[in-house]
């Protein structure tokens, strides 16, 4: 597919990886193992892939791609600076950071999904790459900044990707993690259920059909499983990442923070 690149990392310089840490105990209500699991993410993305940025936009309330430029712009994204958007479905973070970086800078958007990769080439993203959060196919220390957006839930092991993530990243370079952390409060907890696990699910399959709908099933049902905000800032720790820090916005969008 022009524009895209597929290639297999060497993973060089990596940290040696303990034990796997999966963002969620295996969900055996849609897959039996972890190749079949690989296999259903990808067919789910690829088939939902022209409604995504729909769907999420409704689940937003349409506010989903403002608050995404603003935390760049939080996170200290200039002009010039080279940037890794991954796990970059339709572009919407890419797309920002193209705009911010400017012509002097440089925004490379990687994802398992064609399908997505498609999407983002409409959204006017440039350089695009087929490929693994836990296989980069980069050189050690190429970037300023890596940014993740609700996908840091579809990596097989939390410590193998943090330590990807901390090899390409240049020293002082900045990592951002955006993700969807269920609220504490019981009351809360079931109103972000029923809306999440739900109300989204039925949207989606307006749009998308029965493959939209199990992708956003699936979606609550990461969430709801994820690991503790604290086991995510721990695992950064032990990869070699520094200041390490959880922000949170509107009690439920979780922005991780941490310089290589």
């Amino acid at each position: 597919m022009p524009g895209i690149l597929s290639s297999t990392a060497d993973a060089a310089g990596a940290l040696p990886a303990a034990l796997p840490l999966p963002p969620h105990p295996p969900l055996r209500r849609y897959y039996e193992g972890e190749s079949e699991h690989r296999r259903r993410i990808d067919d789910w993305f690829d088939h939902a892939a022209g409604a995504y940025d729909w769907i999420t936009q409704v689940m937003s309330f349409g506010s989903g791609h403002r608050y995404r430029r603003q935390v760049l712009l939080r996170a200290g994204l200039q002009r010039g600076m080279r940037v890794l958007d991954l796990g970059c479905g339709t572009g919407v973070l890419a797309a920002h950071s193209q705009g911010i970086v400017g012509s002097g800078g440089r925004v490379a958007a990687l994802d398992p999904s064609i399908g997505m990769l498609r999407q983002a080439a409409g959204r006017g993203v440039r350089l695009r790459i087929r490929g693994l959060a836990e296989q980069l196919p980069f050189r050690g220390e190429r970037f300023d900044l890596l940014s993740m957006g609700y996908a840091l839930r579809h990596v097989t092991d939390l410590r193998a990707a943090f330590g990807e993530f901390r090899r390409v990243l240049r020293r002082g370079g900045k990592l951002l993690l955006l993700e969807i952390t269920p609220p504490p409060s019981p009351v809360a907890f079931r109103l972000v259920k029923l809306y999440l696990g739900g109300a989204v699910p039925l949207v989606a399959r307006l749009r998308g059909g029965r493959t939209a709908q199990e992708l956003m099933r699936y979606y609550w049902d990461t969430i709801e499983r994820c690991v503790q905000p604290a086991v995510i800032l721990d695992a950064l720790a032990q990869s070699g990442f520094v200041d390490a820090a959880r922000r949170v916005e509107h009690g439920i969008l979780s922005e991780y923070t941490a310089t290589r």
